[in-house]
């Protein structure tokens, strides 16, 4: 079924629907380490394009790998910008998640673009195996950065769910750990694949499906939801090349 390819690239069209929409050249905040630069809603139209052109073509098997290469360069473009702003501050460690945010995305579509009709199999593992030792790095640096800002990630837990927005933001932050530790050694990594996608997914449905409703008018309250499931997709695409892994060793 390949689900989490179909996210992933639910949420490019999604964020690229969001850009047409707003018109708005701080629709990826990604974007705005490039500054004041000449015609910026030219770019703006551009990205957001290619994001629904790319999120199109990877739904289907024919076009995937070409959709793929599409949505990763232009995640890998947004991750790269965020690493001279961390390089100027580097004891600001939000900037350095915000490049592997990106980065976790440009890892999943380089699973999807390595795994889809590839004409050199050998090539292929190598580079599916390369996004999925990335994403697991990127996963570190969501456990990091929950733990530098473990109060601002406990201020996102709704207020009413049981037993408390501290209790679930350590939580959340050890399942990170947790998860992180287990791709990156290969112990019980799809089922640890797999609860990172049901984890992330409810991230998506608790805290940012409401947002919308209470902010209709708020492009960051859109976009959120975007990025939240554009990595949900990415840890989705994650789980399915790991299943398909066990399943050739069989």
């Amino acid at each position: 079924m390949h689900l989490g390819r179909r996210v992933f690239g639910l949420s490019a069209i999604a964020f690229g629907i969001f850009a047409l929409t707003w018109r708005d050249f701080n629709t990826w905040q990604q974007i705005r380490p490039l500054g004041a630069v000449p015609h910026p809603e030219i770019l703006l139209y551009l990205i957001a394009l290619v994001e629904i052109a790319g999120g199109l073509a990877i739904q289907f098997a024919k076009t995937a790998r070409a959709g793929a290469a599409a949505l990763g360069l232009v995640y890998l473009f947004f991750a790269v910008l965020w690493l001279p702003l961390y390089a100027a501050k580097p004891q600001v460690y939000d900037l350095l998640a915000n490049f592997f945010e990106q980065f976790s995305l440009a890892c999943g579509a380089l699973i999807v673009y390595a795994t889809s009709a590839p004409s050199d199999p050998e090539r292929a593992a190598k580079l599916a195996r390369l996004g999925y030792y990335g994403f697991a790095v990127s996963v570190v640096s969501f456990t990091l950065e929950q733990i530098f800002y473990l109060h601002g990630t406990a201020q996102f837990v709704p207020a009413w769910i049981p037993p408390g927005q501290m209790f679930w933001a350590v939580t959340t932050t050890t399942a990170f750990a947790l998860a992180a530790i287990a791709l990156l050694t290969g112990r019980a990594a799809l089922l640890a694949s797999r609860l990172l996608v049901t984890m992330i997914a409810i991230f998506g449905l608790l805290v940012w499906l409401p947002t919308p409703f209470a902010s209709p008018h708020s492009l960051e309250a859109w976009a959120g939801n975007a990025e939240n499931w554009a990595i949900c997709g990415s840890a989705w695409i994650v789980a399915d090349y790991v299943s398909g892994l066990r399943k050739k060793t069989r």
